[in-house]
């Protein structure tokens, strides 16, 4: 499943080409898994509208988008709906134009008035697509959208710290809670442990500050520099361009079994931990 670096690279490359382009037309498959809300209203929604701008939120895609109205419309126009990608285990969120081949399993195909077009690509359909209408008179009934857990790109060392006070759970285990963390996933976790020096099964609520700190530090160098080099692809995962990541190629533990670690030349081992596989040096993590 793409994590926060490649959503986030995803993000950035839809902005990129697409910030303020108009959508002229949408297609939705037949297929109902992808869709959060029904298409025929997704189709609707999304008609004339203007992309004013696409981030992430967790490991959601969110694209702001205008109301449908006169040409000139500004990037700083408050948007009044949101379109919600969330990729799944297998999608794909690529800019193309109308005379490329259409993939198998492509279930959404946005066209815009620029001539190129958006599509979302799904093979085994586990990924999510919704549309809000936003209206911020009333935001109990039409709320944006936001993701559950904080933000580690940005979250405080109080804030962090706070997050794994007193759980008993282990830390790979609590870093995988997306109540807690949004969007860091298998692969960042293990990384981020290995250079932090902390063993995937230790409780997160026995971690000393000073442990919890370098984490901290750790997994936000880690998913830095992970954006950086445009994600890890280690199985369908390109960027919008449809271009594979690079991060994969830096991995220290992650799908390493029994190659020698990068600063040790133990071996890496690999234990399963809440239903996941999990790597780590059992001399460098402690």
């Amino acid at each position: 499943m793409p994590e926060l670096p490649e959503v986030e690279t995803i993000a950035r490359g839809v902005d990129e080409r697409l910030r303020l382009d108009r959508i002229v037309d949408a297609w939705f498959s037949s297929h109902p898994q992808p869709f959060k809300t029904p298409r025929a209203r997704q189709a609707k929604g999304l008609t004339g509208r203007v992309i004013l701008g696409v981030h992430r939120t967790g490991k959601h895609i969110v694209c702001e988008l205008g109301a449908v109205s006169p040409p000139n419309v500004s990037a700083t126009a408050q948007p009044s709906a949101q379109w919600i990608v969330h990729l799944g285990m297998t999608g794909r969120l690529l800019v193309t134009t109308p005379d490329q081949p259409v993939a198998p399993h492509t279930h959404a195909r946005l066209s815009l008035s620029s001539g190129r077009e958006l599509r979302f690509v799904d093979p085994r359909r586990f990924g999510r697509l919704e549309f809000r209408e936003l209206d911020f008179r009333e935001p109990i009934k039409t709320s944006a959208f936001r993701a559950p857990g904080s933000e580690p790109l940005t979250i405080t060392a109080d804030a962090f710290a706070a997050l794994f006070r007193g759980r008993k759970l282990a830390i790979k285990a609590a870093l995988l809670n997306q109540t807690l963390l949004a969007g860091v996933g298998n692969i960042y976790a293990d990384e981020s442990l290995f250079h932090s020096g902390i063993r995937p099964r230790r409780a997160a609520g026995r971690l000393t500050r000073a442990e919890i700190e370098r984490l901290r530090l750790a997994l936000r160098k880690v998913l830095e520099h992970a954006i950086i080099l445009g994600g890890s692809s280690v199985s369908d995962y390109v960027d919008a361009n449809g271009v594979r990541g690079f991060f994969q190629l830096e991995h220290c533990v992650y799908l390493r079994t029994g190659q020698p670690c990068r600063s040790c030349g133990t071996p890496i081992r690999r234990i399963l931990l809440a239903g996941r596989g999990t790597h780590f040096c059992p001399r460098c993590q402690r």
